[in-house]
C-alpha cells in the first residue's frame, strides 16, 4: 500500500486590514510622513516669494504611491496586531533610508543588509515574517513556509503581475528576458520566478547589452564570451544557442518605459530577421509590465522640464530606481540634483548628491545661483511628503526666507 507523504505546510496568512487597526495606522502615518506644506504646493502647481526672489515649481505627481503606502501600512499594521511579538522583515521596506530606519526604530528586526538583527535560520513557527514591497526570492519563501513562519506580504501588485507573467513564459518553455539591474530585489525576486517548470531567464540592463543580445540571435557567436558577459545575470543551465529562439520580455517596473519598449523593439526586430516576420509569434512574447505609478511621475516631470527652470532637485533613496530616472531625466535638460534628504545641502555653496554613473556621492560647489531663481522638485516613489518638506524648507532657508514667508509670496 502506498505510505502517505507529508503534506507541505500552507502558508500563514494574517488579516490585518480591519477598520480598527487601520484608522489606528491612518493617523500614525500621518503623524510620520504627511506635510501640510507640501500638499497646499501640490495644489498650487508652484509659488513664488518676492523676499527669496524664488519659484518653486512641484511635478503634479511625486512621492509615495499607492503600493508603497499600502506595504508601510501593513507594516504598521502589524505592529498594532502583535504588540507583544517580535516581528521580522527580510529587508529594506522600501528604497528610503528614512522610512527604514523609522521601521527599525519602531522594532522591526531586519534580516539582512546593514541593519540585520537576525538570521532567517533562527526563525520558528509562527514566526512574524514581513515581506517588501519588491517581493521576495521564491527559494526564501519556501524556506520561511517549511519553517511554518507567518507572512505579512506587502508585494506590490505591479510587481505580482510580471511574476505572473514570467511564469507563464517557462510555462511556453519562453525564455524571460527581463529588463532591469540583476542585483535589485524586485529583479532578483522575479528572476526566480523565471525559473519555474524549468524556466529559463537573462536580465539586460542596457541597450547595448540588448543589442549584444540581438546579434546572438540573428548570427550567434562565442558562447563562452556570451556567458561570461553576463555572468550573475542569467539563469543555472542558460545555453544561449538554445535558450535565445523563444524569448518574450518583461520588466522590473521601475525603469523608464521608453528604454523597456525600446529593449522590445530590438529583440523583436533580431528575430524577425532570424526567423522571418510570419514566424514572430512563435519566438518572441511582449507584455507591458511597467508600473502604473512610475511612468506617471516620469510623465509628469517631463511636463515640468517643459517648463523655463534654473535647477532641479530630485529628492529619494540612492538605491531607488525609479528616483534614478527622474534625475536620468532631469540630468538631460538642465542642472539636477539627486538627494535623500535636506541635510545634503549643506549651504549655498556646497551641495552633496548622488552621481548615478559612479555610484558615488559628490559635491559641487556654487551650485545655489544668486538672483531670481526658478527651482523644479520632483521625488521618487518611495520618498514621504515630510522629507519632501524638510528639503524645500532648507532650500528657503538658504534664500533667507521661511515656508510662512513663502506661501504668502512675501
Amino acid at each position: 500500500m502506498p505510505t502517505d507523504t507529508p503534506s507541505k505546510p500552507k502558508p500563514k496568512r494574517i488579516n490585518l486590514r480591519r477598520p480598527d487597526v487601520m484608522e489606528q495606522v491612518k493617523a500614525q502615518v500621518m503623524s510620520h510622513y504627511r506635510s501640510d506644506l507640501v500638499e497646499q504646493l501640490r495644489v498650487a502647481g508652484e509659488v513664488t516669494s518676492r523676499k527669496g526672489r524664488m519659484t518653486i515649481k512641484l511635478a503634479k505627481e511625486f512621492g509615495f504611491c499607492y503600493g508603497v503606502e499600502r506595504c508601510i501600512d501593513l507594516a504598521y499594521a502589524a505592529l498594532k496586531v502583535f504588540p507583544d511579538k517580535p516581528l521580522y522583515i527580510l529587508g529594506e521596506i522600501i528604497h528610503n533610508p528614512e522610512v527604514n530606519d523609522q521601521i527599525r526604530d519602531m522594532g522591526i528586526r531586519f534580516l539582512s543588509g546593514p541593519n540585520k538583527a537576525a538570521d532567517i535560520d533562527d526563525l520558528g513557527e509562527d514566526d512574524i515574517v514581513i515581506i517588501p514591497a519588491f517581493g521576495t526570492e521564491v527559494g526564501i519563501r519556501e524556506k520561511l513556509e517549511a519553517k511554518g513562519c507567518q507572512f505579512v506580504d506587502t508585494t506590490c501588485g505591479d510587481v505580482m503581475s510580471v511574476w505572473k507573467r514570467v511564469r507563464n513564459y517557462a510555462k511556453e518553455e519562453v525564455t524571460s528576458i527581463i529588463h532591469g539591474k540583476a542585483y535589485h530585489e524586485e529583479t532578483m525576486a522575479t528572476s526566480s520566478q523565471a525559473t519555474a517548470k524549468n524556466g529559463h531567464y537573462l536580465v539586460v540592463l542596457t541597450l547595448e547589452e540588448t543589442d549584444y543580445v540581438c546579434g546572438y540571435i540573428e548570427n550567434g557567436g562565442d558562447r563562452e564570451e556570451f556567458l561570461e558577459k553576463f555572468k550573475g545575470a542569467y539563469s543555472e543551465g542558460f545555453d544561449p544557442d538554445k535558450h535565445l529562439r523563444a524569448v518574450g520580455v518583461a520588466n522590473q517596473t521601475t525603469m523608464m518605459r521608453g528604454e523597456t519598449e525600446e529593449v522590445q523593439r530590438r529583440i523583436k526586430a533580431a528575430i524577425e530577421r532570424r526567423y522571418g516576420a510570419e514566424k514572430v509569434g512563435e519566438h518572441f512574447r511582449f507584455f507591458d509590465t511597467i508600473c502604473g505609478a512610475t511612468q506617471d511621475r516620469q510623465d509628469a516631470l517631463g511636463v515640468l522640464l517643459q517648463k523655463p527652470m534654473d535647477l532641479l532637485l530630485v529628492i529619494g533613496g540612492y538605491n531607488s530606481s525609479n528616483t534614478s530616472h527622474l534625475a536620468e531625466m532631469g540630468e538631460s535638460v538642465l542642472p539636477t540634483f539627486f538627494i535623500k534628504n535636506a541635510a545634503e545641502m549643506v549651504d549655498t555653496a556646497l551641495i552633496r548628491h548622488w552621481n548615478q554613473h559612479t555610484h558615488e556621492v559628490e559635491e559641487t560647489r556654487d551650485w545655489l545661483p544668486e538672483g531670481t531663481l526658478t527651482v523644479g522638485v520632483t521625488a521618487g516613489a518611495s520618498c514621504p511628503n515630510n522629507l519632501i518638506e524638510d528639503v524645500i524648507c532648507r532650500l528657503l532657508e538658504l534664500r533667507g526666507t521661511s515656508a510662512e514667508e513663502f506661501l504668502s509670496g512675501e
